[in-house]
C-alpha cells in the first residue's frame, strides 16, 4: 500500500471529490480524518471506511473559523499521532454576476475556497514540523482560476488565488520536507456545493465525457505518494484536455 502507517486529513470528504479522495486513501493505507460541516455526511464517510477494513474518524469543523481548524488539526494529531498529509478540498462558490453579489456572499466564498485551505495548510504544516517526517499538501483548484467566467465572481478570484497560494507554500515548506501541488479539475462529479451529479451534463473536452470524482481522487493519490516525489508546486490538470481546447466559459 502506498500511504501505509500515514495519517491524512481531507476536508469536505462528506460527498462527492472528498468522500472519494478519503475512501481511495484509506484503501491505499492511509488513516482518514473525515473533516466535514455537515456531522450526517462524515459520520456516514468514517463509517463506510470502518466497513471496508480502514481507520477513520470524523471530525465536525467549520473551515471558516480559525479556532475550528486549529482544535482539529490538534484533534487529528491526538487521535492518530501524526499528520502527513493534507488535502485541501472544500470550497463554495457564489455563481453571482459582481453587480449581485453582496459582501456578505464575496466574504464568505473567499474564507471558505481561499482562506481556509491557506489556515488549514498553516496549522497542518505546524504539525508536520513539529513531528520532523515532513508531508504533502494538495490544493484542489479549478479551471475557473484561470478563466473568468460570467455567471461566478468570487469563485474565480478564489481558485485563482489557490493557485498561487499553492506555489507560495511550496517555496515556504519544501525547506521542511513538505511537498506541495494542486489538481485542476474541471465539472467533476456534482457541482460545488450540490449532492446531485447528472452524468448527462454536456462538457467539452478531448476526453468526451464528464469528469466523476475517481477521477480526480487517484490524481491526488499520486501526488500525496513516493510515486511524485519530484513533484513540487505543479498545478496538475484533471480536466480531460478542456483547459487545452478553450478558455472555458461556462
Amino acid at each position: 500500500m502506498k500511504l501505509q502507517g500515514q495519517v491524512a486529513v481531507v476536508t469536505g470528504a462528506g460527498r462527492n471529490i472528498g468522500e472519494d479522495v478519503a475512501k481511495l486513501l484509506s484503501k491505499n493505507g492511509a488513516s482518514i480524518a473525515v473533516v466535514d460541516l455537515d456531522r450526517a455526511r462524515a459520520e456516514k464517510v468514517t463509517a463506510d471506511i470502518i466497513a471496508a477494513g480502514g481507520k477513520a474518524k470524523a471530525f465536525i469543523c467549520d473551515v471558516s473559523k480559525e479556532g475550528d481548524i486549529e482544535a482539529t488539526t490538534k484533534g487529528v494529531v491526538d487521535a492518530f499521532g501524526r499528520l502527513d498529509i493534507l488535502v485541501n478540498n472544500v470550497a463554495i462558490s457564489d455563481n453571482k454576476h459582481m453587480l449581485d453579489i453582496t459582501t456578505e456572499e464575496w466574504n464568505r466564498t473567499i474564507a471558505i475556497t481561499l482562506t481556509a485551505p491557506f489556515l488549514m495548510g498553516k496549522h497542518a504544516a505546524k504539525a508536520m514540523i513539529a513531528a520532523g517526517n515532513g508531508g504533502r499538501i494538495v490544493n484542489v483548484s479549478s479551471t475557473s482560476g484561470y478563466y473568468g467566467r460570467g455567471r461566478a465572481i468570487a469563485y474565480t478570484a478564489a481558485k485563482g488565488g489557490v493557485v498561487n497560494l499553492t506555489r507560495s507554500m511550496a517555496i515556504q515548506l519544501a525547506p521542511h520536507n513538505i511537498r506541495v501541488n494542486s489538481v485542476v479539475p474541471n465539472k467533476i462529479g456534482s457541482p460545488v456545493g450540490k449532492d446531485d451529479f447528472d452524468p448527462t451534463r454536456p462538457v467539452k473536452n478531448l476526453v468526451g465525457r464528464p469528469g466523476v470524482p475517481i477521477d480526480l481522487a487517484q490524481a491526488i493519490l499520486f501526488l500525496v505518494s513516493d510515486d511524485s516525489s519530484f513533484i513540487v508546486g505543479a498545478d496538475l490538470f484533471v480536466d480531460g484536455g478542456c483547459s487545452t481546447m478553450m478558455p472555458g466559459n461556462e
